[in-house]
């Protein structure tokens, strides 16, 4: 049996709640009846609707179980080339960039509110 090959433009057109593709690491993924069970929330997925969603999957981490349900969403193979032009995956790097910062502030804020609280408690006079 051959192969679906799934062109940019057919990938880009399901990208509502009715009917979900996302690709990843080449392969297309109709997710839509996976919306209610994913872990992480619809709107996870619905962000990433229509486009390439590997940066995006991989940066969770997600789990064996995870994987070995992909086989049985998938729809085909992405046509080659598509995203060399680097158009399709300009969301996937905005989204990595916001994750990417959400990281750092997950440091940040509370090495701030420490620094903040001994700051305190020096000119207070309670150390």
């Amino acid at each position: 049996m051959a192969t679906k090959i799934v062109t940019l433009e057919e990938l880009r057109s399901h990208k509502s709640r009715d009917n979900l593709y996302i690709l990843i690491h080449g392969k297309v993924y109709n997710v839509t009846k996976f919306l209610d069970e994913h872990p992480g929330g619809d709107e996870v997925l619905l962000a990433e609707g229509g486009m390439d969603a590997t940066e995006a999957f991989e940066d969770v981490g997600h789990s064996d179980e995870a994987r070995a349900l992909l086989p049985g969403m998938l729809v085909g193979n992405f046509e080659e080339g598509a995203l060399k032009s680097g158009a399709a995956s300009a969301h996937g790097t905005k989204v990595a960039g916001a994750v990417e910062q959400g990281s750092n502030l997950m440091y940040f804020v509370p090495l701030g509110l420490l620094g903040a609280y001994f700051a305190y408690q020096y000119y207070s006079g309670s150390a």
